[in-house]
This record gives structure tokens, sequence and C-alpha cells, in this order.
């Protein structure tokens, strides 16, 4: 545990001027795995500490995540402030390319934090998560009601004590005045979320879309309160794709959880595969062979086409284009015949490993990639001839739902939605992970901000990824398919026949799963919606003890009101369109 007596000129620079500003004395840096700096602070000083960082020079203008722990069975802490639960901010400044992660800890018989809505708004939804999921009051949140269960459910599943298999529960039971109850939850009352039904001289109309609507893109509720045609306030309602994904990993072993994975971004594939198994390799110190980054990288960026493709087709189709979902849906099936050909799967395959990828490249594969590098790229100049440059698409979408970069940053939104903006910010070149300081690619980025230009964004993205595919297939590297490492899994089956310390550890690896070192790391990713990450906390188990999945759609859902309000409903479904959300990255 690094000593807090002095300022030391090797800290970061973020702990220097927290240390300058507040004295050393006020905080515990913790060491992780993943070198965010990572500070502990009483919780009479976090929103002053927290405000500093809003506004130092260079700001950490973004609340990146926000969530919470429940340490009471945690084993390995190491000299770490005595507490119940953890409260943690993680937040980012483009500015700096840099974070900062600041931790309170919170005693069972005092579980409150002060809200900090009023120094970034969408504390707003991770404030209530958190409450949802682990009880933790919010002192002056403006409605602390549950987000991701429904308002009858009893208890906090993510606290220590509550049960993680449905084996533990008694059966459930549905009578005629427990539906009704059900149901009554439901029903939606416009005063407790400051609204009016309307005026002296008229009534306002409230419309629920969803969460059954073609143009919500999943289970997702919004609430619309509407005069005539024009918005003004509306209520986004999540939770209805919520699984439990994060108290899931705590009963999976390391290994075994990476299918989960897949199911967050659903149509992500092994890109959700990547944060996780680059955190976990990260708390193992296992270095992957450059074949291996490679591989994981030119099958990253075929998920990103696919998950591009599929936005396009249903953009183009929620403003009335009906013809170009077809065409589009005939080229992913042919990147799926690729990904299906290396990988034995088309939309899960879950195929990355700790330590590497399930197996080599096939025979062949390098002759499917080219026929599909040689037929995409004049794909894309038609569908944008075609349908991009249709004036009615042009009519719907240019100036609709448009923000800046400011509003962007403040409400926690990453990826093409804010590149839209004229922020030039992807972690693959600001934080260059699995190999990707090797390839040359260009970030598109425009600057209106508007749903036209989230929608070229995410066209460009996909050319520079048919770019960054090519330099695979001509530079790909010799060597191993895993990393020579005890903790990889499994181990390199040739090597299970040969050595009998790696048959015994491919045994207790299948069986038991790997024991990862005690500690805490997080690995971003410039996933298809935005950045995604895991944060991962180990206490020397073969499970995880917390696994924190951080979405990007989350973040850009809750946005909506602040940018719809004062607009009409078909400005709506274009805007919904734009996002390109799946609703299993929002609830997990």
């Amino acid at each position: 545990m690094a000593e807090n007596t002095a300022v030391d000129t090797q800290l970061p620079e973020v702990v220097r001027e927290l240390y300058a500003q507040f004295g050393a004395e006020a905080f515990v840096l913790q060491p992780t795995k993943d070198d965010v700096p990572t500070l502990w602070v009483g919780r009479d000083k976090l929103v002053e500490v927290l405000r500093f960082l809003r506004h130092v020079p260079r700001p950490y203008v973004m609340l990146y995540d926000l969530s919470a722990m429940d340490e009471r069975l945690r084993q390995h802490r190491y000299g770490l402030p005595a507490a119940d639960f953890t409260v943690f901010y993680h937040l980012l400044s483009v500015e700096r390319n840099s974070d900062v992660r600041i931790k309170v800890a919170l005693s069972a018989d005092s579980l409150s934090v002060p809200s900090v809505i009023s120094i970034w708004p969408n504390a707003n939804w991770y404030e209530r998560e958190v409450w949802d999921l682990f009880g933790i009051e919010f002192d002056g949140h403006p409605l602390l009601v549950r987000i991701m269960l429904p308002r009858t459910w009893t208890g906090h599943p993510l606290r220590k004590d509550y049960p993680a298999r449905a084996t533990e529960f008694d059966p459930f039971m549905l009578d005629a005045a427990k539906q009704d109850a059900e149901q009554e939850a439901l029903r939606f009352n416009p005063e407790e979320w400051g609204m009016k039904r309307g005026t002296k001289d008229e009534d306002f109309m409230f419309l629920n879309l969803g969460p059954n609507h073609p143009s919500a893109h999943g289970a997702f509720r919004i609430v619309l309160q509407l005069d005539g045609e024009e918005i003004i306030d509306c209520v986004p309602d999540i939770g209805y794709h919520h699984r439990g994904a994060e108290k899931m990993a705590e009963r999976q072993s390391w290994h075994s959880f990476i299918p989960y994975t897949d199911r967050i971004d659903y149509l992500g594939g092994v890109m959700n595969n990547l944060p996780y198994v680059l955190a976990v390799e990260k708390l193992a110190g296992i270095t992957v062979p450059a074949r291996v980054q490679t591989i994981r990288v030119m099958m990253a960026e075929f998920f990103r086409i696919t998950s591009h493709l599929l936005f396009l087709g249903t953009y183009i189709q929620d403003v009335g284009g009906m013809t170009p979902i077809f065409f589009m849906f005939t080229d992913r099936m042919k990147a799926y015949d690729v990904i299906e050909a290396i990988t034995g799967g088309r939309m899960h395959p879950a195929w990355f490993r700790i330590g590497g990828v399930a197996h080599d490249l096939p025979q062949g594969w390098d002759r499917l990639v080219r026929d599909f590098l040689n037929w995409m790229p004049k794909r894309l100049d038609e569908y944008v001839k075609a349908a991009i440059q249709n004036g009615i698409l042009r009519a719907r979408t240019i100036g609709t739902a448009q923000y800046n970069s400011a509003e962007a940053l403040a409400w926690g939104v990453t990826g093409a939605g804010l590149r839209a903006t004229g922020v030039d910010y992807d972690i693959r070149k600001a934080r260059p992970y699995s190999g990707y300081e090797n390839f040359e690619f260009e970030v598109p980025i425009a600057h209106n901000g508007d749903a036209y230009d989230r929608c070229l964004v995410r066209i460009e993205e996909m050319r520079q990824s048919l770019r960054i595919i090519k330099q695979c297939l001509d530079h790909m590297p010799a060597g191993d398919y895993k990393a020579d490492h005890p903790l990889t899994c499994p181990p390199p089956k040739e090597k299970t026949l040969q050595h009998i310390e790696t048959l015994i550890t491919h045994f207790l690896s299948v069986s038991w799963g790997p024991i990862m070192p005690a500690g805490e790391s997080s690995q971003m990713i410039e996933a298809t919606k935005g950045i995604n990450s895991y944060y991962l906390t180990s206490d020397n188990a073969t499970m995880s003890y917390r696994t924190r999945i951080r979405t990007p759609s989350f973040a850009h859902l809750q946005q909506i009101p602040s940018v719809i309000n004062g607009s009409m409903i078909p400005d709506l479904i274009a805007y919904l369109a734009s996002i390109d959300f799946v609703m299993a990255d929002v609830d997990r």
C-alpha cells in the first residue's frame, strides 16, 4: 500500500493535484492491476473531491461509470480502508486521455452517500441502479426508485447475502392478487416524474411507446408527454431485459463466464469477449503472442461490420426505406460465413479465451477473408448512393436530435455518437489494446451531432474496419494461438499430451477453474456501440468476486429526454434509430 505522507513526483498527475488541493492524508491510494489511479476518500469530502475533478484544468468531464461492491465477504483486501460496502466513481478526461477512480467506504449501518447529479447529470441512472441492486441511498436524488427490477421486487440482488441461483429461492407463485399488484406497479404516474397532466386550457396526452414496438429496438419503453405531436417531456423505462449478468459472474469460473459476455451486446459477438479476457489477463499477468492479438483484432472488426450493417438497415427502415435492409442482411450473411468458418459459430461464437483463442485459424481462412474484402467496399458505395443520399432520408435526419460535444460528454456518450459531434476520441487510437497501435486507420468524425452524422460516421467506420482486416490478412504473424502461461485456459491440447504439469493444470482449470491472483483490473475497448469495459475484482479464487460491466447503451438511453424534448414523435423514431442500441447492452 502506498504511503500518503508526501507528494511523490512519480505519482500520476491527478493524484498529485488531489494531494496538493486536499492533502495526502485525505486519501488512501490503492494499487490496481490496470494502473488507473484509485483513491479512497471519506464520505464527508466526496462531493468536494468530485467537484474539484470536474473543474480542474483539463477536467474529468465524463462520469464514465458509477457502481458499488459488497465488501463483506472479501478476504484479500491488503490494507484497504475498512468497509462493508464501497461506492466507486470512474471519471474520464478526454483532454488528458486518462481516468481516475474515486472510492468511498460505507458501513452496513450507514448506507448513504450524497448524490452527484448536480455535477454530472448522467449520475441519475447510475445512482438508481446502485440503490436497486445494493440498497445504498443517495441523499438528494430527485427520485430514487428501482430501475432494473420491478418496483414490487424485494431485496437487493448484488448483495452477497442474496441468492445467486434459482434453486435457492422458493417456487414462484403468481396468484390473481399479485398479478393485479404487478400490473398496477406498471401504471405511469406523471406527477411522480414532475409532469403536469395539463393546463387550464388543455390536457396533455401520455403515450406508451414500447416495451413491444418495432421502433423501440427491443424491450424498451418510453412514456411520452405530448401536446399534439410535440414531445413536452418523456421518461425512458428500462429493465425489461435485465438478466443479472453481473450476479451470474459471481457463480461462474473465470473461463466459463466467457459465453455470458456474448449475450451483453448480442450483436457484438467476440467484441464482447475482448474486454473481459483482456481484464482477466491483466489479473493473471498473461502476455499473449502477436498472432493472438492480430486474430482478435481481425474478428472484432468483422463483428463491427456486421453490427453496423444491421444498424444501417434498421436506421433506413425506421425513416421509411424498406428495401435496403434486405441487401444489408445479405452482406451480413457473407460476413457471418467467414466468421463461422473461422470460429465455428455465427452470432455468439464465444471464441476468445483467457490467453488466446479457442483454436488456430483454419486452412483456407485467407481466401474467405480476401473474397469478402473484394465484395464489401463496392456495396458500401451502393448504399451511400441509393439510400444515404436519398432526399427523404436526409430531410428526416439532418438537424434531427442534435447535440454538441459538451452535452455528449456530460451524459457519458461514447462511440459514433460522440465522434459525430467533432470529438476525435477512439479508444483504439487513444489507448491501443491488442496491438491496434500496429494498424493504420483513420478515426471518422463529423461535426453536426445529428441523426444523419451518426449514420455517416458508422459507414466510414465500416470502411476503416475493412482496411484493418486487410492489414490482418496481409501481415498475420506466425506463432502460437495461446500464451504459454499456467493460467491460460484451457492450455493448448497438444501440450497436455506431452507434459504432466500441463495435464494437471488442464484438469484443474476444467473442473474448478483457474485461480486468479487477488486484485482489481479493468479494460476499455471501442466496441460496436461505444466504449465498453469490464472492471473485475479477484479475491484469489476460481470465480470473480465482483464483475462490473459498463456498457455504452445504458448512458445513451439516459440522454434521450435532454435531446428530444420539444421535438416531434417522428424525430424520436429517427433519434432512436441513430443511437444504435440493443437492450441487453443496456440492462445486462
